[in-house]
């Protein structure tokens, strides 16, 4: 059976838990491989909608979920998501979540930490969450980080809070004006959400090595998208992990070997939230109205999405960071109001045409972009279920995208539910469409 790799392709927001969602009903087992709670995804199912930030959507379907190592875990954050799933009749039992015991624990100093540089910073906010994600991943880099492994240990656990509280503290108050956190506080709740874990934690490598010994399908699934990876978006303004698809081998455990396919899931048009370039912006009344058609605020944040026309130069960049081997595409009916729409296939910087999404940041915000305008279809594509039952115009410009990518498209989405879904090509082989 295979196993496939879900990602975004652009910012982040690009629909990835309901295209999940929908394709972990193929799959055994769907990991969770970087990020926090940061990212937020949201499913509607029979009319009823589920957001989750660290559980993977597969949980809907009654899958085997998974939080890899590559992902930093808000312990708090994790037991209130259960807690939700559960009162909505979600089963959240040890035999369906499980947690590696490598991934690194978000701790209060982390999320204080968080805050108190982005106030600190003003006019030169970055736009973090404040979730302490960064922070998380800052102490793993310097080796200074609490797994779940060690939170098991009491006594070890004990240690490494007070050896780190001490300079946290110093931090806090000495540098960043803050205030100094209570070590009895933090050791008797993080000891508390113990004992409330334990049963889900898990050698998770190992689980997953004998999964795959044993033909079950996996589902690999991401989280924010491409161009907020740490080393290949749009550096500084990017989540701190790497979001692209070579990252579900080491952020869960396996070998790339074990990967099958790669489907990157791209949005009709392009969003962004908080700060950095964005050449494909839309500042105008077409903006506001794929804004306000697409429900356009996030899961997590609840900020408002930048809007603006779908950039192939993006998307491509993309293809070749994941190696993609077909697209999803998600809200194409939110575009069924416009007259006209939109692609961006290159850049104009100082009269020069760029190909190639550029590293620098000052170069990007200097691009504009180099447009084709196809003609919209005005019409409501919600109630499609095949090919055959959109509109010339709609299939015009999945085939565009098609051919400006060379990657086939084998997802449509046109609508919130899950049932929404026009599947061309099923990703998982052997599996019906």
């Amino acid at each position: 059976m295979a196993n496939i790799v879900i990602v975004g392709t652009q910012w982040g927001d690009e629909g990835k838990g309901k295209i999940v969602d929908l394709l972990s009903e193929h799959a055994d087992i769907v990991v969770r491989f970087q990020g926090g709670n940061n990212a937020g995804h949201t499913m509607v199912v029979n009319g009823q909608q589920f957001i989750s930030h660290l559980v993977p959507s597969g949980i809907l379907q009654k899958k085997i979920c998974a939080i890899g190592n590559g992902v930093v875990v808000d312990p708090e954050i994790l037991i209130e998501e259960m807690t939700y799933l559960s009162e909505k009749g979600i089963d959240v039992g040890a035999e369906l979540i499980k947690i590696s015991d490598k991934a690194h624990l978000i701790m209060p100093y982390h999320k204080a930490i968080d805050i108190a540089r982005e106030n600190r910073k003003g006019d030169r906010k970055i736009g973090t969450t404040g979730r302490g994600i960064g922070p998380c991943y800052e102490d793993k880099a310097s080796r200074r980080g609490i797994r779940f492994v060690e939170l098991m240990d009491q006594a070890l656990f004990e240690e490494m809070l007070a050896e780190n509280l001490e300079e946290k503290n110093f931090y806090l108050t000495k540098f960043l004006g803050g205030e100094a956190l209570s070590r009895a506080e933090i050791r008797d709740r993080y000891l508390g959400y113990a004992e409330r874990l334990a049963p889900h934690i898990t050698h998770l490598s190992a689980f997953l090595g004998a999964a795959i010994a044993n033909n079950r399908p996996i589902l690999f699934e991401g989280a924010q998208g491409t161009h907020l990876d740490i080393d290949h978006g749009t550096y500084p303004f990017v989540t701190s992990s790497n979001t692209v698809s070579a990252n579900a081998c080491s952020g869960s455990g396996i070998g790339p070997k074990n990967i099958d396919g790669v489907i990157g899931v791209v949005k009709a048009y392009t969003t962004r939230v908080g700060h950095g370039p964005f050449p494909c912006e839309l500042l105008d009344e077409t903006g506001e109205c794929i804004q306000k058609k697409g429900a356009e605020f996030g899961a997590t944040t609840g900020r408002k999405r930048r809007c603006g026309w779908l950039d192939t130069v993006l998307l491509t960049n993309a293809i070749r960071l994941n190696s993609l081997t077909g697209l999803a595409i998600t809200k194409l009916d939110v575009l069924g109001e416009l007259d006209s729409i939109c692609i961006c296939t290159g850049y104009d910087y100082r009269g020069r045409q760029l190909k190639d999404f550029p590293s620098s940041l000052k170069v990007l915000s200097e691009c504009s972009p180099i447009l084709e305008t196809l003609p919209g279809w005005k019409s409501d594509i919600s109630g499609a279920r095949a090919l055959s039952e959109l509109p010339v115009q709609a299939l015009a410009y999945i085939h565009r995208i098609e051919t400006l990518t060379g990657v086939p498209v084998q997802i449509v989405s046109v609508g919130p539910g899950r049932d929404q879904t026009i599947v061309i090509d099923h990703p998982f082989a052997g599996k019906p469409s």
